[in-house]
């Protein structure tokens, strides 16, 4: 049934002229999806507050309560048609009254923890898009027949939930920014291992994939005390995003999951000096992917030691600065860090391989991110001890990744398996430190098991590596001509 009410909201959407992708669906779909769930959670904690002879403080105000304007019901339980609102009346009590009552939260609430700062920040990062109040009136009409009540709902609620930003993340022309694959997700949650009591972060948590999957494994690690699901709740998982749609989508994307009050900062976390980062500040778990081939301006370059306009080696590191001594990580990267020729490469792959110990670098097959057009891997390290072996396993599979063909939890379990005892085999290898070249300190996917394959790198690739080289050198001809 809710399979297909999501289907029926996006056909009513799609005939709106205010809303144009699969990105203003998920966004539109998002926001009326939040009044609802939070209208059945304050009915569940009203209950369990009466049930305990509790008093309960109401989030919402009557006149913005979900069965007062969006669902008022008739003694049958039926939508009471002469108090519903509709048409223009509907969008201009939208615009116009609720969404600055809820913009307001955010100025009202206690602390970023609470539910209430998140639906003051989620509301003013929003608008409403849907130009026909009629429109709306089915959109709403639609959500109203979903429920949040049991475990069963919440469960099926959030995969289909993840099944609308995987189709978003399709439909864009960067579908990696909004989309991890969950089966390659799941594999990095499981080599890195978290513990009750890690503090989790992902600098660029985009949909929150990660965090997410993360809260799924560690909840069912074991039986878990009262307290230490608290802990999960309030104290472990952290998260930064810069762009308002993905923000939104990530909490609402945790809320579904089960954790009420999401630790996101809508927030550019490159913008932040990573000099000033303290002790308090680190994490004992990373697990990101940032986004693939951005481009940061001179003035965001300065916040790091090594400066680079690429965006992802920017955040590698942020990652490895703000990683706790002994903390973990899993950081999906484009392949070309291990091999890039430029000196911002060469002294990041040098930083990486002194401070921690890169144990495992998973190589992924093409495809593996729909519309993204490039090739990554998986980077595994350990921080405050220096590398002294990498184990490469190369993911190599009987068809081509794609839309209709995507990456599986049977494609990675033999990586799964060899990799707690980093065992060789056709597909795995390891390389010791001392036999890679410390003048380039290449990091290169290269197996020796295949000898009859010739690693040829894309063009993509190479014209990448030459504009980077070409940049480098426009510098220091510069450098030369001032000197002079």
């Amino acid at each position: 049934m809710f399979e297909q009410t999501f289907k029926n909201i996006d056909d009513v959407l799609w005939k709106d002229a205010g809303c144009g992708s699969e990105l203003d669906y998920i966004e539109q779909t998002s926001w009326i999806l939040f009044l609802k769930y939070l209208d059945d959670l304050e009915r569940d904690k009203k209950t369990m507050a009466e049930l305990s002879a509790h008093s309960y403080r109401e989030i919402i105000k009557h006149e913005f309560k979900w069965e007062v304007w969006a669902a008022p019901k008739d003694e049958n339980g039926k939508l009471d048609h002469h108090k519903a609102l509709t048409g223009d009346d509907l969008k201009d009590f939208a615009n116009n009254k609720l969404f600055p009552y809820l913009q307001k939260f955010k100025l009202d609430a206690t602390n970023a923890d609470t539910i209430e700062y998140k639906i003051g920040e989620i509301f003013s990062e929003l608008n409403n898009k849907i130009q026909s109040g009629y429109n709306l009136r089915e959109v709403i009409n639609l959500v109203d027949e979903l429920r949040f009540r049991s475990h069963v709902e919440k469960h099926e609620m959030s995969h289909l939930y993840e099944d609308k930003i995987k189709n978003m993340g399709n439909a864009g022309r960067n579908g990696g920014e909004y989309y991890t694959p969950r089966p390659l997700i799941r594999s990095v949650v499981k080599v890195v291992e978290p513990k009750i009591g890690d503090r989790i972060y992902d600098g660029a948590a985009g949909s929150a994939g990660f965090l997410v999957e993360a809260f799924d494994y560690l909840k069912t690690s074991k039986n878990l005390s009262t307290k230490e699901m608290e802990i999960l709740q309030k104290n472990t998982f952290y998260g930064k995003e810069k762009k308002s749609l993905a923000y939104i989508i990530g909490i609402m994307n945790m809320i579904l999951h089960g954790i009420e009050a999401p630790n996101i900062v809508h927030t550019n976390t490159l913008t932040e000096n990573i000099a000033d980062i303290q002790e308090k500040d680190r994490y004992d778990i990373i697990l990101a992917n940032p986004p693939f081939g951005g481009k940061e301006r001179a003035e965001v370059q300065q916040n790091f030691p090594i400066k680079t306009g690429e965006t992802a080696f920017l955040f590698l590191q942020h990652f490895i600065k703000i990683l706790k001594a002994g903390g973990r990580a899993g950081i999906v990267i484009k392949n070309t860090f291990l091999s890039n020729a430029d000196k911002a490469s060469i002294n990041l792959r040098k930083q990486l391989l002194e401070s921690c110990n890169l144990h495992t670098v998973l190589d992924l097959p093409s495809g593996t991110f729909t519309g993204a057009g490039v090739n990554t891997v998986v980077l595994f390290f350990e921080k405050g001890k220096s590398t002294s072996d990498i184990w490469y396993y190369q993911l190599s599979l009987d068809r081509n990744l794609g839309k209709t063909n995507p990456l599986n939890e049977h494609d990675l379990a033999e990586f799964l398996e060899l990799q707690k005892n980093k065992a060789d085999s056709i597909n795995s290898w390891t390389v010791n430190i001392g036999d890679i070249n410390t003048t380039t300190f290449d990091l290169s996917v290269k197996n020796p098991n295949r000898k009859d394959e010739v690693v040829l790198r894309s063009p993509e690739e190479i014209l990448e590596e030459i504009t980077t080289l070409d940049k480098e050198s426009a510098e220091t001809l510069s450098t030369i001509r001032r000197l002079i």
